[in-house]
């Protein structure tokens, strides 16, 4: 039986961090965005007005240039490639569901996942307004398995879902296998497994050795 494995971006495959930081940090705005990004974890801020005060924050000065610098400097966990090219040689599937804007998401269709799923932004250099339906909410990390599902001919019963935070939760309650990466309460007592570490391919192997 084929299975879909969802992997969550901020804090799960990348190390302690998020794609707005690291974007962040190219522009010299660390502290703005940990100060937005306490208020978003405080459920201070919804997704939209999160993204919508990031991309103020951006919007003079991001380019492809620092977008790419922040996305290679990223603090990734080892072994990504390794893990989505064992799941493809096993007749499987792999996808990454994040709130992070796409631009940055999307460039993980290079590593190896079949799909890649982000917040629609507006393209770099940011000239266009940010519009607030384009940006995903937790909730789209159950409606858009449930797409997948339908696209792969699967169901949720073959799903494994990666994740580490709050915005993981609607999908760790729905999923049959759940592995918690580097995660917090909001999902570690709902997981399946639980790791900490900084090599995809260990917290992989929960669910290998699980068959």
């Amino acid at each position: 039986m084929s299975k879909l494995h969802l992997f969550d971006m901020d804090g799960t495959l990348l190390h302690g961090s998020a794609a707005a930081v690291e974007i962040s940090r190219q522009l010299g705005v660390e502290r703005e965005i940990a100060e937005l990004e306490c208020r978003f974890a405080a459920g201070e801020l919804t997704p939209a007005h999160f993204a919508q005060l990031a991309c103020d924050l951006w919007a003079a000065e991001l380019t492809e240039t620092q977008v790419t610098a922040a996305f290679e400097g990223a603090p990734w966990l080892a072994g990504i490639r390794e893990v989505w090219a064992d799941i493809r040689a096993r007749g499987e599937r792999c996808a990454v569901i994040s709130l992070s804007p796409g631009f940055f998401v999307e460039r993980l269709l290079a590593w190896g996942a079949d799909t890649a799923h982000g917040s629609r932004w507006p393209s770099v250099p940011i000239r266009q307004p940010l519009e607030p339906a384009g940006i995903l909410s937790p909730s789209a990390k159950v409606r858009i398995p449930g797409e997948l599902c339908v696209r792969y001919g699967l169901s949720r019963a073959d799903c494994v879902a990666y994740g580490d935070s709050m915005s993981d939760v609607e999908l760790f309650a729905v999923v049959p296998e759940s592995v918690a990466v580097n995660a917090d309460h909001h999902v570690s007592s709902l997981a399946s497994y639980a790791y900490t570490g900084r090599d995809l391919r260990e917290a992989y192997e929960l669910v290998r050795t699980s068959e």
